[in-house]
């Protein structure tokens, strides 16, 4: 997980009820009950039965179907609801998948490089809002109907896709004939294991799309990005009204103007001309701000807090009022540094534990006798102890990743999960030792040093030279000062 805009915060995706938890069980439950009770019944409702069925039109022939809908949930992720519909009449068939859960206060992209062709059997939740793109291939497949498949399943409807209209093609346009067969080719160059890697992304807006992660992997196969929608997006996903984001644009308009026309005011420069913000910047400042989730009106406390021996940071929290988002974060401020900052601290004690720490937005971090690795973006920027950030770690992957109770997970990657948890768990008692490794390109990271202004003898601080890929995804490469 990583990217400027990524991390992992606010509430977890999903709280379920009791009552969901008997509604939305999982593969392995309903296939005992399916076992059990339906070779009796055949099929049966949500009350105590897996499968749903409905009679629905079908649109190719008009006359009535049955519609099939299991309620179920998927390890390492939330709750769906598959449908599959079948015409005896005609034949017709389809199948599709929903989200059960609400739409997530962020947007998410799921990223996967295909290193083997064990990698194509991955899962793939997608969404009727996700777009899927293949950046080998220079292929986007555009937000339709959701899915329950696996990455080789999305390439072999491609390929069906493409292929059905080629007779008539090959008759009637043979140059763009000839250039899907290269298109097909090449895809299934890739699906034979002869051109890997390939990179497969997902990226919906409504956060309600997934692929499948596999624990203790490199970290560059599997990577999860969250960021903050558009206006535009949640006009797309029903959220707000276009006339709502017209209505806010005109707002932002008259204020930048209301603004202008006071900045040509002249003052006498005596502090009786500064602003209540100049005049008490040690209390917590507050100021109206749009909400990015539902763009209604909102308030975000500010609070400039020194540390010493390092630098002054800005605590901002948000809270609003008509949807409950809400947001803390933690930014630096100052000039960009021109190196930037490794960290590494050993664990020798359990008083280690209650350290401040500082982890903005640009710094990954490392515990390599966890095996735990957070990649720049990961939990968003933190403030807290060292006891804390690891006790938020095991709250976040608990409540997004990681499902105990998850019949269809086999018993080797449970076992995985089970052990990483146990000495993560002892590591926040203090029970083992272990090193903390932070680098940040932006030097705007903080342990505390309990020797102060002597140097720790169990803490190393390094500082280099940033290379041109991280100025590039920084932003600071295209940074014109003249």
């Amino acid at each position: 997980m990583s990217e400027e805009d990524s991390h992992i915060d606010k509430k977890p995706r999903h709280s379920m009820t009791e009552e969901n938890q008997e509604l939305f069980s999982t593969v392995g439950e309903q296939a005992q009950n399916v076992d059990n009770e339906v070779r009796k019944t055949g099929a049966e409702d949500a009350e105590g039965h897996p499968v749903q069925e409905v009679d629905s039109l079908c649109m190719n022939c008009h006359e009535n179907g049955v519609t099939r809908m299991l309620l179920t949930r998927i390890p390492f992720f939330r709750e769906i609801i598959i449908m599959s519909f079948e015409c005896p009449h005609c034949g017709f068939k389809n199948s599709e998948i929903q989200a059960a859960a609400q739409i997530a206060e962020k947007g998410a992209r799921y990223v996967l490089k295909i290193e083997d062709k064990k990698d194509f059997n991955r899962q793939v939740v997608k969404s009727e809002t996700a777009t899927v793109r293949f950046n080998e291939l220079d292929i986007e497949i555009p937000p339709k109907r959701g899915q329950l498949i696996n990455v080789e399943g999305i390439l072999q409807e491609m390929i069906t896709d493409l292929k059905s209209d080629q007779e008539q093609r090959k008759q009637l346009q043979s140059e763009i004939y000839e250039k899907i067969e290269q298109v097909i080719k090449n895809i299934e160059s890739y699906l034979n294991g002869e051109k890997l890697p390939l990179t497969v992304s997902v990226d919906d807006p409504a956060g309600n799309s997934w692929i499948e992660y596999v624990p203790n992997e490199p970290n560059h196969k599997w990577a999860m990005y969250e960021y903050n929608r558009t206006a535009e997006q949640n006009v797309y996903l029903g959220l707000i009204s276009a006339d709502d984001v017209a209505q806010q644009k005109q707002k932002e308009l008259e204020n930048k103007k209301q603004e202008t026309s006071n900045s040509n005011i002249k003052t006498t420069g005596f502090i009786s001309d500064a602003t209540d913000i100049e005049n008490f910047e040690n209390e917590v400042q507050t100021f109206g701000a749009t909400c990015s989730s539902c763009l209604k009106p909102c308030e975000t406390h500010m609070k400039t807090v020194n540390i010493p021996h390092f630098k002054d940071v800005i605590i901002m929290s948000t809270v609003c009022d008509h949807c409950g988002y809400k947001s803390n974060e933690v930014k630096t401020g100052g000039a960009i540094p021109e190196k930037g900052r490794k960290i590494l601290l050993k664990i020798t004690d359990p008083e280690d534990l209650a350290r401040d720490i500082l982890k903005s937005e640009t710094c990954g971090l490392n515990i390599p006798e966890l095996n735990l690795d957070l990649t720049p973006g990961t939990l968003g920027g933190r403030f807290t102890t060292i006891e804390g950030l690891l006790t938020q770690i095991a709250e976040e992957l608990h409540s997004r990743v990681f499902t105990q109770t998850s019949d269809s997970m086999d018993d080797e990657t449970k076992s995985r999960w089970t052990s990483f948890f146990a000495k993560l768990q002892d590591a926040i008692d203090g029970k083992i030792g272990f090193t903390i490794i932070m680098e940040d390109p932006l030097s705007s990271s903080y342990i505390q040093n309990v020797y102060a202004p002597d140097n720790d003898p169990n803490m190393t601080v390094e500082d280099y030279d940033r290379t041109f890929e991280q100025n590039e995804s920084l932003g600071i490469n295209d940074m014109k000062t003249e």
